[in-house]
């Protein structure tokens, strides 16, 4: 094996010009492909864990999937009926004996859930009005399910749990107000009801839209305001493993009927996207390579062709057809092997140069830094693949190298 390497390297040593311009091609097929993807699944990964982290992994809302059997359909459970013109009862919207429900959920191992009242409002403050959705939750359970306490710029969600008749506000709303720490603001809704609350806490999360229009407050102090006593329009819940949701929100949905949603069913649109993204993402950068290993059956057949003779005097020596076909094997994963060694660390150079751009997303007000992936299976893919498009490329004249008649090029010589 070692002479068939040294015959390899040099092959490769005597066509130098050539093997550096197919290996910059490897070199920078590879820099490129972990750049890239890096950046792919780097904002793949911030996308889904902003999406888990942010947002709720279950809810349970006060809606039905299906609409109630109606009586007649239940007693004639075979028979072609139609019921028109059927009008619901007027009622209190909102889940029924939420309290008790709500405890089983809290009883589920790994789970962590809480009630919420929310509605539209107006905020009153020094003669302006701005309308936000007002959210309303019992104070202890707030950190649970929700990461507002990570975004408080002053107070806290404990400042709720000491004085029920306080409110948490966006930063954003708190400046379009001109309000401060311990001011009173004026809430109505549609139902009429107004109610003074001070301000025990500002947060901001650096989504403009939230930050405007998002506030906490007591639940119990949120259903007087809507004129809903008792009543939850949703239940929200953490997971202690996200990837349980779909699981536990069929459990909760098959128990007690209301519409119960997972995080991956609100958001199948847009994983499919992403998967769609990462398709076409792979087909790109791998054309990359692919070219770069054209480079390389460019070269190793240019060295078949012009060692005819070489490779026949090899054979008349006692070579086999399958140590010929090694020997140019090998320049293909020699090639490989040094493009994936040199073109891993341009690509860890061009991802730290990535990792300093920082730029301000849509809807958002602060800048925040490229999302990059530095897992290892993205430094294994990229190499990997070097390798193998290299290897694959190497394979065709290599197998025309194994073919070559010692005898005929011989003979085609001494004439």
């Amino acid at each position: 094996m070692r002479l068939l390497i040294f015959i390899s390297i040099k092959h490769l040593m005597d066509r130098k010009r050539q093997s550096i311009v197919s290996l910059m091609g490897i070199v920078l097929g590879v820099a490129f492909f972990l750049a890239i993807s890096s950046i792919m699944q780097g904002s793949q990964r911030d996308l889904i864990e902003r999406l888990v982290d942010n947002s709720p992994h279950i809810t349970v809302s006060d809606e039905f999937r299906k609409p109630n059997r109606q009586p007649v359909e239940m007693l004639n459970k075979h028979g072609a009926i139609e019921i028109r013109n059927v009008t619901p009862l007027t009622e209190i919207r909102g889940i029924r004996n939420y309290e008790q429900i709500l405890h089983t959920i809290q009883q589920i191992p790994g789970v962590r859930a809480a009630a919420t009242q929310d509605g539209q409002a107006l905020v009153s403050f020094a003669g302006r009005d701005i309308a936000i959705s007002l959210n309303g939750m019992e104070p202890t359970e707030i950190t649970g399910v929700s990461t507002i306490e990570d975004y408080m710029l002053e107070g806290g969600v404990d400042n709720l749990i000491a004085n029920r008749d306080g409110i948490i506000i966006g930063a954003e709303l708190a400046k379009r107000l001109s309000v401060n720490m311990n001011d009173n603001i004026t809430v109505a809704t549609t139902t009429g009801q107004v109610r003074a609350f001070k301000v025990l806490g500002i947060f901001r999360t650096g989504r403009n839209s939230y930050d405007r229009g998002q506030a906490f407050a007591d639940i119990k102090r949120v259903q007087a305001l809507m004129n809903r006593p008792n009543r939850a329009n949703s239940i929200i819940i953490k997971l202690d493993d996200p990837y349980q949701a779909r699981a536990v929100a069929q459990n909760i949905e098959n128990r007690y009927a209301y519409k119960t949603v997972s995080w991956q069913e609100a958001t199948e649109d847009f994983m499919s996207t992403i998967a769609i993204r990462n398709i076409i993402m792979y087909t790109v950068v791998s054309a990359v390579l692919i070219v770069a290993a054209f480079g390389i059956y460019n070269i190793i057949s240019t060295v078949v062709m012009e060692k005819h003779r070489d490779i026949a005097i090899l054979k008349s020596v006692g070579f086999h057809a399958r140590d010929i076909k090694v020997i140019f094997l090998i320049q293909g994963i020699l090639l490989g092997c040094m493009g994936a060694a040199t073109g891993l660390p341009l690509g860890v150079a061009m991802m730290l140069g990535l990792g300093q751009v920082h730029f301000k997303q849509p809807f958002t007000s602060e800048k925040i830094a490229m999302p990059l992936d530095w897992s290892w299976e993205q430094f294994a893919l990229a190499g990997g693949f070097a390798i193998v498009a290299a290897m694959v490329a190497a394979l065709l004249p290599a197998s025309k190298a194994a073919q070559v008649q010692p005898v005929e090029i011989l003979r085609g010589g001494a004439q």
